[in-house]
């Protein structure tokens, strides 16, 4: 289908709806309550808190599709490729069940539910009204994702520019008559020590860095539908694109940020931030208010479902080629359905521990991949660094766990080995064996590179 599109130089207009659609994609469920949250948890640290929150939310993400552009993947296979065929299915499968099925698209329509419509029905109907309206929410994700060629229109010049719209009325009327100064609000124990570490930690829940090596197929193909097939130059729209779209969602995130830590000066810390959103617009706007959050919730998880299960489905066809995209596309919508009736709490917190063992990996994945035309993408550099990181990440993710696992024996021991390593109380401690790892698969490659001047014979590298 990509042979018959028509080559062609892209004006402004296109540039925008591509960056509406990129920033659409990835602005979703988590981008909205995440940030909010932060803000009360920060308080009066919200500065630092949000400088933090701004390198694994922004920065990374914005990475991760330059990632893509660098090495000219077509998705998450390509950027774990050097690591070899088997690796890079692992890896693409972790990704796209964890921001897809497992946690991150359901997330979607429990996030809509909550914020937006849970306040309109009693108790006693809730369950019921999650499972009608998250089984509405994922027929209409699949009946906008259908066609490959139309995601860009569908999301990048009618849902996001509608979300957009909402969420400038309602920073409009928030900061007009602010709820407090944010500077002078309190903090929780762990942000007044700890704000950035924290604030960078929090970011991961936005699970960005991830969705943009899993979301690079949806990208890369709406820049082939719009005419550019060329790998350099798709790679250069790309990033122009992904430039514009991270830093206007920076801004939002600095805006939600303060609007949260200004909250409390009406409002205690709520449990997450979907319910402080539903406060703050209540108080402002009332009912009128509930409902203007309902669609703009909607709308913005609505986009990012699309990104999500249409990637799925892309991915999955291409690797897994005896089911259409069609197919995997109704197979992700209906698991992503099933665990949507878990509820939004569950979610999260079985979420957090496989963030924290695929953040690391995915971090250093995506760096790798920035530097690679360094190291001719030699995979000796690349299997250091993953080897040095992987067993960090997997203490972080057992000290991640729910009690039943982080508390038990088993969990105990693992902490106090991980306690020796090097910034283990921040959370940090992949960092310090990632450089290490960085060090030595250098240094190997630099010595392979040396033999093979020295000899004439190319030294084989495993890939």
């Amino acid at each position: 289908m990509l042979n018959r599109v028509q080559k062609r130089n892209l004006t402004k207009r296109d540039y925008v709806t591509l960056s509406s659609m990129i920033f659409a994609l990835f602005f979703g469920a988590g981008n909205l309550i995440f940030p909010l949250h932060l803000g009360q948890l920060a308080g009066g640290h919200w500065g630092i808190a949000a400088a933090g929150f701004l390198i694994t939310a922004v920065l990374l993400p914005l990475l991760s599709v330059l990632a893509v552009c660098v090495t000219k993947s077509k998705g998450v296979y390509d950027i774990g490729k050097p690591l070899g065929a088997t690796f890079a299915v692992v890896f693409m499968v972790l990704i796209h069940f964890t921001i897809g099925p497992f946690f991150g698209t359901p997330r979607t329509a429990t996030v809509s539910f909550t914020v937006g419509l849970a306040p309109f029905f009693p108790a006693k109907y809730q369950s019921l009204a999650l499972l009608l309206f998250s089984a509405a929410f994922f027929g209409l994700a699949y009946y906008l994702s259908v066609e490959q060629s139309k995601i860009m229109a569908r999301v990048g010049k009618l849902l996001n520019p509608l979300f957009l719209l909402l969420l400038v009325a309602i920073f409009a009327v928030a900061f007009s008559s602010p709820l407090a100064h944010a500077g002078s609000t309190s903090a929780t124990a762990a942000y007044q020590t700890a704000g950035f570490t924290n604030g960078f930690l929090q970011g991961y829940n936005t699970m960005d860095a991830l969705a943009g090596l899993a979301l690079g197929v949806t990208i890369v193909t709406a820049v082939n539908f719009m005419g550019q097939t060329d790998p350099n130059k798709a790679a250069w729209v790309t990033a122009r694109a992904g430039f514009f779209s991270m830093a206007f969602e920076g801004l939002i995130y600095v805006l939600l940020i303060l609007l949260g830590a200004q909250s409390l000066g009406q409002f205690k810390l709520s449990d997450n931030g979907g319910v402080a959103f539903d406060q703050i617009v209540n108080h402002y706007m009332g009912s009128v208010g509930q409902a203007i959050l309902a669609v703009l919730i909607i709308t913005t998880c609505l986009t990012t479902a699309i990104g999500l299960v249409a990637a799925f489905a892309q991915d999955f066809h291409k690797h897994f080629g005896f089911l259409s995209y069609k197919a995997w596309l109704r197979i992700t919508c209906l698991a992503s359905f099933l665990t949507a009736n878990v509820g939004l709490n569950q979610i999260i917190a079985w979420s957090t521990p496989v963030l924290m063992f695929l953040y690391p990996l995915a971090m250093a994945l995506i760096f790798l991949s920035i530097l690679s035309p360094l190291f001719h993408k030699s995979s000796v550099v690349y299997v250091w660094v993953v080897v040095f990181t992987v067993v960090p990440a997997v203490f972080d993710m057992i000290a991640a766990f729910p009690a039943v696992v982080s508390q038990s024996a088993f969990g105990q021991a693992m902490a106090h080995v991980q306690s020796f390593l090097p910034l283990a109380s921040s959370g940090m401690d992949w960092l310090v064996p990632a450089l290490v790892g960085a060090v030595f698969g250098t240094a190997h490659y630099l010595l392979l590179q040396r033999a093979k001047a020295s000899t004439g014979v190319e030294v084989p590298m495993k890939r």
